[in-house]
C-alpha cells in the first residue's frame, strides 16, 4: 500500500498534467490558424536543416558500433576517458560524435551503449550529460551568422560552450559515487593497437550481422528517431508560438525581469530567455533583436545559456530517447541547468580577451566562415564538415590517450629500475 503522501503527490500531478493539456487544447482551438502556421515551421526546420544534417551520422554511427569500432576506441581511449570523467573508453565516440554534430546524437548513442552493455547506468548518466551539445554549424551559422551577423561572435559562444560542457563533464564525474561501473579494459603485455583491433573484430564476430542487414538495421533506427525529433520540434514550435499569442511568455518574461533586475542584467532579455526556455532557435533568436541599448556582452551571454540549456523541445527528445533504458533524465534536467549557467558566466568573463582579439574575420579560420548552408543540396558538404570535425577530435584524444599510456609505462619501468 502506497504511502499517504505519495498518493497525494500522485494525485497533484494528474490534476496538473491534465490541466495543462486542457489549456494547450483549448489554446490551440481558439487559435488554429498560428498553430497551422508554427507547424509548417516546425516542419520546415525538420525537413530542411535537422533531418539532412543528422541523417547520415546516426546511420555511419550505427554501423561503426556494429563494426566494433566503438570497441576498437574503448580500448584506444580508455586513459582518458576514465580518469577524467569516470566513464569507459567507448565514451569517446560518443563525446566526439556529440560535439561535432549536436543534439541530440550524444544522448541516442549513449542510449545504445547502454543497451549494448558497454556503459552502467551510472555512467550513462554522466556520459549523456556532458556529450549532448550544440554544433558548430548551429553556433556559427545559425547564432553568430545568422541571428548576429558576426562570425566572430560564433567564437565566443563555441568556447563558452564547450569549455563549460567540459567542466560540466567534471564536475558530473562526482555523480553517483556508488554507482556500478564496467570493468577496465583487460591490459596485456601486447601493442595497445594490436589489443585495439581484436576487441574490435570480437564485438564484429558477436553482432554477427552482414553489411546489408547492418546498413538496413541503421536506416530503420536512424528514421524512428529522426521522426520523433521531427514530432517534437513541431509540438514545441507550436506550443511557443501560442503561449506568445495569448501572452502566456510575455507574463512569464515578467517575473524573470524581476529576477534579472536583481542580478544587474538587463530586464529586456526576459522574453528570451522565456523563450529559449522552450525552444533554443527562437530563444537564440530573440536574444539578437533585443533593444540596441542593451550590451552586446549580455545579449551573447543569453545566447550561450540558451544553447547549453537547449529548450525542452530538446529535453523531451532527450527523455524520450533515455526511456528505452535505465538511464534517469532527472540528471541530465540538472546538468543542463548547470551548463547554462557556466556558459553565461565564461561568457562574461571571455568576452573582453577574445572580442579584443578577433576584432576582424581575417582572425577566424576559413572553415569557420565558410559554413555549409542548410539542406539537401548540402548533404554531402555537411557530412564531410562535421565528419572532419568529429575525426580530429577522435585524433586529439587518441593523441592525449597514448602519451598517457607512455608516461604510466616510463614510469612503471623507471619504479622497477629503481
Amino acid at each position: 500500500m502506497q504511502p499517504r503522501t505519495s498518493v497525494h503527490r500522485n494525485h497533484l500531478k494528474t490534476i496538473l498534467f491534465g490541466t495543462v493539456a486542457a489549456f494547450l487544447v483549448l489554446s490551440l482551438l481558439l487559435y488554429p490558424e498560428q498553430a497551422f502556421d508554427s507547424a509548417l515551421k516546425g516542419l520546415k526546420i525538420w525537413w530542411d536543416v535537422v533531418f539532412p544534417a543528422l541523417l547520415p551520422f546516426f546511420v555511419a554511427s550505427e554501423i561503426l558500433m556494429g563494426f566494433g569500432v566503438v570497441h576498437f576506441m574503448g580500448v584506444l581511449l580508455e586513459p582518458f576517458m576514465r580518469p577524467l570523467f569516470r566513464v569507459p573508453g567507448t565514451g569517446a565516440f560518443v563525446m566526439a560524435m556529440g560535439l561535432a554534430s549536436g543534439y541530440p546524437i550524444g544522448a541516442k548513442l549513449t542510449a545504445r551503449l547502454r543497451e549494448q552493455k558497454l556503459l552502467s547506468r551510472s555512467e550513462g548518466e554522466r556520459l549523456v550529460s556532458f556529450t549532448n551539445t550544440a554544433d558548430p554549424l548551429f553556433m556559427f551559422g545559425a547564432v553568430a551568422v545568422g541571428f548576429f551577423h558576426d562570425v566572430s561572435l560564433g567564437v565566443v559562444i563555441a568556447i563558452a560552450h564547450y569549455t563549460s560542457s567540459l567542466l560540466v563533464g567534471l564536475a558530473m564525474r562526482f555523480h553517483d559515487p556508488r554507482g556500478d561501473s564496467t570493468p577496465p579494459v583487460p591490459s596485456d603485455q601486447s601493442f595497445f593497437l594490436l589489443r585495439a583491433f581484436r576487441a574490435m573484430h570480437q564485438a564484429r564476430l558477436k553482432d554477427g550481422r552482414s553489411l546489408g542487414q547492418l546498413m538496413g538495421d541503421s536506416v530503420t533506427s536512424s528514421i524512428q528517431t529522426l521522426l520523433l525529433v521531427g514530432g517534437y520540434i513541431i509540438m514545441f514550435s507550436v506550443i511557443t508560438d501560442v503561449l506568445t499569442k495569448i501572452g502566456v511568455t510575455e507574463l512569464l518574461a515578467g517575473f524573470l525581469g524581476l529576477l534579472l533586475s536583481l542580478l544587474q542584467i538587463p530586464t529586456e532579455l526576459a522574453p528570451a530567455l522565456i523563450t529559449g526556455t522552450f525552444e533554443i532557435t527562437l530563444g537564440a533568436q530573440r536574444a539578437s533583436v533585443a533593444p540596441e541599448t542593451v550590451d552586446m556582452v549580455y545579449k551573447i551571454a543569453v545566447a550561450g545559456v540558451v544553447t547549453a540549456w537547449s529548450g525542452l523541445s530538446v529535453h523531451a527528445q532527450v527523455a524520450s530517447i533515455l526511456s528505452k533504458t535505465d538511464i534517469r533524465y532527472t540528471p541530465y534536467f540538472f546538468a543542463r541547468l548547470l551548463h547554462g549557467v557556466l556558459a553565461g558566466l565564461i561568457t562574461l568573463i571571455i568576452w573582453d580577451p577574445v572580442h579584443q582579439y578577433l576584432l576582424s574575420d581575417a582572425a577566424i579560420p576559413a572553415f569557420l566562415q565558410q559554413v555549409p548552408e542548410a539542406g539537401w543540396t548540402s548533404m554531402l558538404e555537411r557530412f564531410l564538415h562535421i565528419g572532419g570535425r568529429a575525426l580530429l577530435l577522435l585524433t586529439g584524444m587518441i593523441v592525449v590517450a597514448t602519451a598517457i599510456r607512455w608516461i604510466r609505462r616510463t614510469a612503471a619501468a623507471l619504479r622497477r629500475a629503481g
